[in-house]
């Protein structure tokens, strides 16, 4: 399709903004690493939890969302859906934990934590394997969405994307740093929700579909609206729901969503001006990403349905697209093809500040593990901040390219998410239960990764189709836990000082830490005000409280689209009780256990 100047200027102006954004960062970022990295562990709450908002959005989320509405329904949703109780867990018990250690990045958790070579072996290997491996398997999925994006709205070929795509983001993210990361993010999101919000109105409201009352009464968009799949079909109900909120959320590590934190949110808190702030930013974070944010894609992947009933209709109107790309999650940028002009520009411009905030966030937080976690550990440990920050922005292009390449090869948004999530699988309690059980050491950790990963491979390369995805993932989370479990048992457990240096440091609950405190107390070197009591109960029943409110308010936005005012207005009822016990409960918290 051909973009009118129009369009064109409006895309000119945002990656003008940007690159201003960026540039104005540039002369404070290069000062030292903490700088370019964490924003010299100052940063405010709002800026933070809109941070990561931004990177989850990507220019692949709205692609996903699509795919599993035309397959699942809504209810398909609880894939991801289900991922908010492992991220109220971190606002009210882990974020404030993270904030005490103080480190530069989370595998930095693994030095103080764990003692010896085993901890030094994992530091510097999740380095590799999470900086590297991980990070560039998701930048590659969020460049195949801009590669799929590109190919039907600017009728670009893949290779030019990438390379257009790889420039344009190393640039400011190798500059700016940190901090030009959050406020072009910051700028980016809003952008990314506005073009959102007003591409789902005009399609809604295109001539094809006839508005929302014609979509929503539509007899295919009426079998995939309910939020809950259909009880008395329990082949359904079992995938969709009952393996996402029963063992997903808390056995599976998925970037963004890592039971106990970890990751570029782990980076968010850590850079928080205190622990007020992290906390704060991460709730911010649950409710955006949750409750605000799907139903504009939600929308768009109904009208979808309506106008590409099937892939072959999809591949009849695009001719010129790569067969290999022709999967569901196509039928997103699809539908953005009738947009007109202005709205056009703007709608592209915002997926590009989608796709731009996440793979800067990716880029900032991998070479934040390869320069603190390898570089600066293991090969160059008197490395003035010059040589860090020069290192810094080398891997940022380094990181770039490999995702770059790799992006070429993918095909499908959904499969990338299904493999990520079987890679994870069964590494999820383990990190939850690092931080209140004193026996896990390091050996724990390496055998659930290698366990993990091994599995992974088995179930995509000889189980492939004998089974389901989450039949694989079931599978793998009980076996990885029962290694690690035993490894745990069999292994030696972490030397004590390092424990008792842990704890006073990080002052974790206590439950789990009788041993490790008794003999700090034996050895003067643990106090009675070291020991923290009591609030895990009322943290846990905040998370709870959060996680109904949030659902409420996810809920509720759906039943006012579907015109159902009853069900909306008991939702609003729910979200506002929800929320007003869990301000009280956290207010009497505070005073009885901080102040």
């Amino acid at each position: 399709m051909q973009l009118s100047s129009f369009d064109w200027s409006i895309i000119f102006l945002y990656f003008v903004v940007t690159l201003i954004l960026g540039t104005i960062i540039t002369s404070k970022s290069g000062k030292n690493s903490e700088e370019f990295f964490l924003g010299s562990r100052k940063m405010p709450w709002w800026l933070l939890g809109i941070s990561m908002v931004a990177t989850t959005f990507s220019a692949d989320t709205p692609n996903l969302v699509t795919d599993i509405v035309r397959n699942h329904g809504v209810s398909g949703n609880w894939a991801w859906w289900a991922f908010l109780l492992t991220g109220m867990l971190t606002v009210f018990i882990y974020a404030k934990l993270w904030r005490r250690s103080e480190a530069t990045t989370d595998l930095e958790f693994y030095e103080l934590r764990y003692s010896g070579k085993d901890a030094s072996f994992l530091r510097g290997f999740r380095a590799v394997y999470l900086g590297v491996f991980f990070n560039v398997v998701i930048m590659a999925t969020v460049i195949l969405a801009g590669i799929k994006i590109a190919g039907i709205l600017l009728g670009i070929s893949a290779i030019k994307t990438v390379m257009i795509i790889s420039l344009i983001t190393v640039v400011y993210s190798a500059v700016g740093g940190y901090k030009g990361v959050l406020y072009t993010d910051f700028f980016q999101f809003i952008l990314a929700m506005i073009g959102m919000v007003w591409a789902s109105v005009y399609i809604v409201n295109m001539p094809e579909i006839g508005g929302l009352s014609q979509l929503l009464s539509h007899p295919e968009i009426q079998s995939k609206m309910d939020f809950i799949p259909p009880m008395d079909n329990m082949d359904v109900v079992i995938p969709l729901l009952l393996i996402p909120l029963a063992v997903q959320w808390w056995s599976v590590w998925y970037p963004g969503a890592e039971p106990g934190g970890g990751g570029y949110i782990a980076q968010r808190m850590l850079s928080a001006k205190d622990e007020k702030n992290a906390v704060v930013a991460t709730l911010l974070f649950n409710v955006a990403h949750y409750a605000l944010r799907p139903w504009p894609w939600i929308l768009i992947a109904f009208a979808s349905i309506v106008v590409f009933p099937e892939l072959s209709d999809i591949a009849a109107k695009f001719p010129s697209i790569e067969s290999s790309f022709v999967k569901d999650d196509l039928a997103f940028p699809a539908m953005l093809y009738f947009l007109p002009s202005g709205l056009m520009g703007l709608v592209i411009a915002a997926l590009i500040a989608a796709l731009m905030s996440t793979i800067s966030t990716h880029l900032n937080w991998g070479s934040s593990y390869i320069v603190n976690d390898v570089y600066q550990r293991f090969i160059n440990k008197t490395a003035s901040e010059k040589q860090l920050v020069f290192t810094a922005r080398i891997s940022t292009v380094i990181l770039m390219i490999l995702a770059a390449i790799l992006s070429l090869y993918l095909t499908s948004a959904k499969s990338s998410f299904d493999i990520l999530l079987q890679i994870g699988a069964g590494t999820g309690l383990l990190f939850i239960l690092r931080w209140f059980w004193w026996r896990i050491n390091a050996v724990s950790e390496i055998v659930a990764m290698v366990i993990s990963f091994v599995i992974a491979l088995i179930m995509e390369l000889i189980v492939k189709d004998k089974l389901d995805s989450h039949e694989k993932m079931v599978i793998g989370v009980a076996i990885t836990t029962i290694f690690w479990i035993g490894a745990t048992y069999l292994s030696k457990p972490t030397d004590m000082r390092t424990l008792i240096s842990f704890y006073t440091k990080i002052r974790p609950h206590s439950i789990g830490w009788a041993p490790v405190i008794q003999e700090g107390k034996k050895l003067g070197l643990i106090k009675d005000e070291d020991i923290t009591q009591g609030a895990l109960p009322s943290e846990i029943l905040m998370m709870f409280l959060g996680c109904i409110a949030v659902y409420a308010l996810l809920f509720g936005m759906g039943y006012v689209i579907y015109g159902q005012y009853p069900e909306a207005t008991l939702s609003t009822i729910i979200a506002v009780l929800a929320s007003w016990t869990l301000y009280k409960t956290w207010i009497k918290k505070e005073k009885k256990y901080i102040g």
